[in-house]
């Protein structure tokens, strides 16, 4: 201190990454890979929550400025939002840094799988092997082309891609950079979002009592696992196209002693299920990475496998609205532009209901609501709410 009267700053810091909770697949890492791991998670809190900040203040007293005073108006669409922001200092710095922590990150992830690739295999082998009815896969389904098409998120390969036999190193990366991302924010599993969501509803509905619940698109399981805990008599289906997320959530759910749930390979638009087989549907962060015409044949199998009176959830981007900003829209496009997300902006801009009601769902039945993942103590900036869709079937 320098005597002043200035009051001291107080940092709120992330979690450090060696108090991430690790279970029986969960790749070694090395000190200098905690390290580096403690680095990216405290320069993506810093980004958040002290850089990013800026861009509003730039735009404000900069660039809306400059605009009114060569246009005459002020800005009429994000585009023009976007390309004059693409031009200031601040943002470019911002969003250089951002990228960079992002690939950062993804490097940081695969030396640590990669090194370690065959001991992933054997120790998923020997995990799957203690409970093998619950793992399903299939070796001929044809990963979708909206996959194919990007490495979203920026990794190497995407969710799907094996490098070698009953390989999990993709799978494993994403699992180790999850907390590095989110700052720690979802918890030292990763699972706040699935806990939130299987907290509100048993707050809100509390006699509502699935037997059968469907997670698709759920990846290693991060937020599956809650589910089928909250609701231990029921039985929990997770659901993804990608064999190595798949071969690593089954083995990651069995050295955790979670029992009720299962593990299936299949496309979300074609359900290998027979109608009206579940009283609970939902996804998380999913739907953001298919398309148009996906959306529109998953709603449909998700309306036909849910039974009446059951409930369809998803964790998903908020739909922009007429009081929605521009400066704010260009702000949530980020993704879609420099995180290899290109269908996330149309996701916003998707009107959630019409799809809804497009496969069957009735205007009086839809929901919405907000979550607060749980373990997201940043008191540095406010809490981030999480969006939440869906709708009874009566």
């Amino acid at each position: 201190m320098n005597g002043s009267d200035e009051k001291a700053q107080v940092f709120n810091l992330p979690p450090v990454y060696n108090h991430v909770d690790k279970h029986g697949v969960f790749p070694e890492v090395a000190h200098d890979e905690t390290a580096r791991f403690n680095f990216l998670t405290s320069l993506n809190r810093h980004l958040d929550a002290v850089v990013k900040p800026g861009n509003k203040i730039a735009f404000d007293k900069r660039i809306k400025p400059l605009f009114q005073s060569a246009k005459g108006r002020d800005f009429g669409t994000v585009n023009e939002v976007r390309a004059a922001m693409n031009q200031d200092p601040h943002y470019q710095m911002w969003g250089s840094l951002k990228r960079s922590a992002q690939e950062m990150a993804q490097q940081a992830a695969r030396s640590l799988v990669l090194r370690q690739i065959e001991s992933l295999a054997d120790k998923t082998r020997y995990y799957t092997s203690q409970r093998p009815e619950t793992l399903q896969l299939d070796p001929a389904l044809e990963i979708p082309s909206y996959l194919r098409m990007v490495d979203h998120g920026g990794l190497p390969g995407s969710y799907y891609t094996a490098y070698i036999p009953d390989d999990v190193a993709n799978a494993a990366a994403s699992d180790a950079i999850t907390f590095v991302a989110t700052g720690g924010k979802s918890g030292p599993y990763s699972d706040g979002k699935g806990k939130a969501l299987a907290t509100w509803l048993t707050a809100n509905y509390p006699d509502f009592k699935p037997k059968r619940i469907l997670d698709i698109g759920c990846g290693v399981g991060h937020n599956t696992l809650p589910l089928a805990i909250m609701y231990p008599e029921a039985t929990v289906i997770g659901l993804d196209v990608s064999a190595p997320m798949l071969r690593y959530g089954h083995a990651r759910s069995v050295s955790l002693g979670v029992t009720n749930v299962q593990f299936i390979q299949a496309n979300g638009e074609e359900l290998p299920f027979e109608d009206d087989s579940f009283d609970w549907v939902q996804s998380t962060m999913v739907l953001h990475e298919t398309s148009i015409s996906a959306m529109q044949t998953i709603i449909q199998e998700l309306y036909r496998v849910l039974s009446p009176n059951g409930l369809m959830l998803h964790i998903e981007q908020a739909q922009y609205t007429p009081g929605t900003s521009l400066f704010d829209e260009f702000t949530q496009d980020w993704d879609t532009f420099n995180n290899n997300q290109p269908f996330e902006g149309v996701m916003h801009r998707m009107n959630k209901a019409d799809w809804m009601k497009s496969a069957g769902f009735q205007e009086r039945d839809l929901l919405q609501f907000g979550i607060l993942p749980e373990n997201d103590t940043n008191t540095d900036r406010l809490p981030v709410k999480q969006n939440v869709f869906g709708a009874w079937k009566k």
